[in-house]
């Protein structure tokens, strides 16, 4: 996998910019839980009063609060406050606000920011707390606080006014108490403890505290629409950037294993099958593509919000983080099995897909023999058995795939109710808030999907893995057939001799040579055929021409310059080739005529039809040159494939001319007119023929006799008639003695 990092390096500033939208992301995310324990805590339990610090207390009130507080903390609380009453500036301004204001004097809140906030909410809370409870025990409620030692309540006396008259030390020992309760359950109660009590103060002011209650309640809710809108903007931009990315480097990884398979010789293609060449460019780099997609979506995501999770659920809470680690320990040790259960399958999976096109290919292509042997149930079973293979291994991986996801889903709801037992218990206990519990459930929610996406990654990259690997095998072939560092170019008169000089050739792996010690000359005008018994090496010498196959020893020459010095595209600029097989291509017999030359014009291609024989047979097709041509050219007859093929080398006017048993389709009539034909418009061509019929090759100007890769003959045909046995006998195995003559 990390062999084909180099094709994401182009777009590293995108997946930069999706790191960043991720992290954007994933920090929207993790605000939304906080968000929601705060409508729960401040704005429902705390009647949406923040903190312990009043925004105006009546100075009434203040006086009772402070008598909780000492000089020194009563004199920084003052510093944050500006009194108002009826003689003040900014009386009217506030006295709508604040209804109390008409018979009372009012401290309120400055304005500008407070530095020290922490410190004054607990200053302000504690002593608010302390309040309370004596109001409470006041009121005869059970409250948390017993009076200062050595001090008795007189009963239906004013204890505020009592507590004046008492020194500071005895009046902040009842601190204590609270210092006590707040080490137990934690500075978060102290808010909301305090916050009942801000509440009595404001509705002592005649404040609308329902108002203050809804409103902070709305703010807070569409404060999460925004952070929700702009969480769900951040997704959709990385899904656009991963998929243009995973897409882009996907098109660059298919065009170059295109291009590293064109310049495969014949040897690299045996060593790769063509349906594992089609598998390794569609379904594999397809496999590369997803996985990349699901890296820059998941394998960045996953820790930020995995992490991120993970502190802002021990900011809630450090003492159940033990439910967390335990519910990741689970998680790890499911994925770790399926990990060590799946891997091996999905290796497994790409060879039998292999296996599969492959059985695919073979049936369509040699459908009508199939046919002809009536050998249909066979192929069925064959095929048969290949799908079998395929689809008990995928079933196999998707059943471990389907026990994963209940047991996930387990431990899930098993975390949440662990969760909701143990803070139970700390609500109860007061050392928990029911808002901080339900964020830390979404917490871990949000940990455990980290660990979820992870674990749908370390299932997925397994296989693309292998598709890396199988798709990095060919771009990591080395081409037997390279072009030279300092390539020579062909002379401007370029005349087309091709001089074989003790040429040999092994095929790779094979033990013996097919080819020994062949050496000849073909000159312009002149045409040299070759003939020989099944497996003497024929195709393989006339290939070595346009480097197809590269010697092992010995030279091959082209205007006396050896093959191995020019590059490929000037060789073979100057080759006119018609394959064994007669292949075309899906599109018209223009299209087909012109792969040789996009530029020819119509009476080019005339030209070249006319001699390749074809025109009698393109004009009385309805459509003529348009007339469609289908993949492989299945439409047309072998013969008529042939002579497109001829047609098509023809129209690139080449000095050099091969025909690789190009005519073996062809009545003896069509055969007889079509090397008349040649004879007489390409006439200055260098002109080699592999045939098997020794009518089509017998007038040749030079045969080469070819036996078991040795070259056992060479001459003309009454000269090897006479000279050479092996051609004697094929001859006599086709026509007379009289026919020969």
């Amino acid at each position: 996998m990390f062999k084909l990092i180099r094709y994401l390096k182009p777009y590293t500033v995108f997946i930069i910019v999706a790191v960043a939208l991720l992290f954007v992301q994933a920090m929207s995310e993790l605000a939304l839980p906080d968000y929601m324990s705060n409508i729960v805590n401040v704005g429902i339990q705390q009647g949406g009063i923040e903190d312990a610090i009043p925004e105006a207390i009546s100075k009434e009130t203040f006086d009772n609060v402070s008598l909780f507080m000492s000089g020194e903390d009563r004199q920084q609380i003052l510093e944050h406050y500006v009194l108002v009453n009826k003689s003040t500036a900014d009386y009217e301004k506030n006295l709508k606000k604040y209804p109390a204001l008409e018979s009372k004097e009012v401290y309120i809140l400055k304005s500008d920011d407070i530095q020290s906030r922490d410190s004054l909410n607990l200053i302000l809370g504690k002593a608010l707390m302390a309040y309370s409870g004596v109001k409470s025990a006041m009121a005869g409620e059970n409250g948390n606080f017993t009076a200062p030692s050595g001090f008795t309540i007189p009963e239906g006396a004013n204890v505020f006014l009592l507590m004046r008259l008492m020194p500071e030390a005895q009046r902040l020992e009842m601190l204590n108490q609270v210092d006590t309760m707040v080490q137990v359950m934690g500075e978060n109660i102290v808010n909301q403890s305090a916050a009942l009590a801000v509440k009595e103060i404001y509705e002592e002011l005649g404040m609308n505290t329902q108002k203050l209650q809804s409103g902070y309640v709305l703010r807070t809710g569409f404060t999460m629409v925004l952070v929700t809108l702009l969480s769900a903007l951040c997704t959709i931009m990385v899904a656009l950037i991963a998929s243009k990315i995973a897409a882009a480097s996907a098109r660059a990884l298919r065009r170059d294993v295109f291009e590293k398979v064109e310049n495969f010789s014949n040897s690299e293609f045996a060593r790769f099958s063509t349906a594992s060449l089609i598998t390794r460019t569609t379904n594999d780099i397809t496999q590369i593509q997803l996985v990349v997609v699901l890296i820059i979506r998941m394998v960045f995501y996953a820790p930020i919000i995995g992490v991120g999770g993970i502190i802002r659920a021990l900011e809630k809470s450090t003492s159940m983080s033990w439910v967390i680690a335990l519910a990741v320990i689970i998680l790890l040790g499911m994925v770790g099995i399926v990990f060590a259960i799946a891997l091996p399958k999905f290796k497994k999976i790409q060879k039998l897909i292999d296996r599969l096109n492959l059985v695919i290919r073979e049936h369509l292509s040699g459908l009508m023999v199939v046919r002809a042997f009536n050998t249909q149930k066979f192929e069925e079973e064959r095929f048969d058995a290949a799908n079998r293979d395929v689809t008990k291994t995928e079933l196999f991986v998707n059943r471990v795939m389907v026990f994963l996801m209940p047991a996930i889903m387990f431990v899930m709801n098993g975390t949440m109710l662990l969760i909701v037992w143990v803070g139970a218990h700390q609500i109860e206990a007061s050392t928990m808030q029911v808002g901080d519990m339900m964020a830390y459930i979404q917490y871990a929610m949000l940990i455990i999907f980290a660990f979820l996406m992870l674990t749908m990654m370390f299932i997925m990259i397994p296989r693309a893995s292998v598709s890396a690997a199988r798709v990095s095998e060919i771009l990591e072939v080395d081409p037997q057939i390279k072009d030279p560092k300092n390539p020579k170019k062909f002379g401007k008169n370029f005349k087309g001799i091709v001089q074989f000089k003790n040429v040999c050739y092994r095929f790779p792996g094979a033990e013996k040579n097919i080819l020994n010690n062949i050496s000849f000359t073909a000159l312009p005008g002149q045409t040299t055929a070759i003939i020989g018994s099944t497996g003497s090496g024929k195709s393989t010498l006339l290939n070595m021409i346009p480097r197809f196959y590269d010697v092992c020893g010995g030279q091959v020459l082209v205007d006396g310059i050896d093959i191995r010095e020019v590059n490929q595209h000037d060789l073979r600029e100057k080759i006119g080739y018609v394959p064994q097989k007669g292949i075309l291509f899906s599109g018209t017999i223009e299209s087909n005529l012109k792969y040789a030359d996009e530029t020819a014009s119509e009476e080019e291609v005339e030209r070249a039809a006319k001699i390749a024989q074809a025109l009698e047979f393109i004009t009385t097709k309805e459509g003529g040159y348009n007339s469609p041509i289908s993949q492989g050219g299945t439409n047309v007859s072998g013969g008529q494939k042939q002579r497109l093929s001829i047609a098509r080398a023809l129209l690139k006017k080449p000095k050099i001319l091969l025909f690789d048993d190009s005519f073996s389709a062809l009545d003896f009539k069509t055969d007889a007119a079509l090397r008349r034909k040649l004879k007489e418009e390409t006439g200055d061509c260098t002109m080699i023929i592999v045939g098997q019929r020794i009518a089509t090759i017998k007038n040749a100007d030079q045969i080469l006799v070819l036996d078991e890769g040795n070259l056992v003959g060479i001459g003309k045909h009454h000269e090897l008639m006479a000279s050479c046995q092996t051609y004697r006998e094929i001859a006599l195995s086709q026509l007379s003695e009289a026919e020969l003559a």
